[in-house]
């Protein structure tokens, strides 16, 4: 699969590949004849895995460190799964974080829903 198929794959831009094999998100491509990126499952899995932890908020540096680990091999499994679960953790905050908000923003909708019926103006509402 070339570049821009894999990039319209997941919502991405061709630049946005570019990037992340430069910076060392994404292992190196396998090119063709040609010199172009040729990317095979294994490429698209890491794309896939760096497009959901990156959505997630991860950050370049940190997957950038754990596509190296990974390159390194199994002795490095124990590092791989640390810069995870620190991650992990990171997520969970931020969870709770968005939790307390959409509590908060749901509360604040009762209210005002519960003043404009007062008010008379159900309509309005909607």
């Amino acid at each position: 699969m070339n570049i821009s198929e894999a990039a319209e794959k997941y919502g991405m831009t061709p630049a946005t590949l570019r990037y992340y094999e430069k910076e060392g998100l994404l292992p190196p491509v396998t090119r063709n004849q040609a010199g172009n990126r040729d990317f095979n499952d294994d490429d698209l899995n890491w794309i896939e895995f760096i497009k959901c932890m990156r959505d997630a908020g991860l950050s370049v540096e940190s997957l950038a460190r754990y596509s190296k680990l990974y390159q390194e091999g199994e002795e490095t499994l124990v590092e791989r799964k640390e810069i995870l679960d620190e991650e992990y953790q990171k997520l969970l905050e931020k969870q709770r974080f968005m939790n307390d908000t959409v509590a908060r923003l749901e509360k604040k909708l009762a209210f005002y829903e519960n003043e404009i019926m007062q008010a008379g103006k159900v309509g309005a509402w909607k």
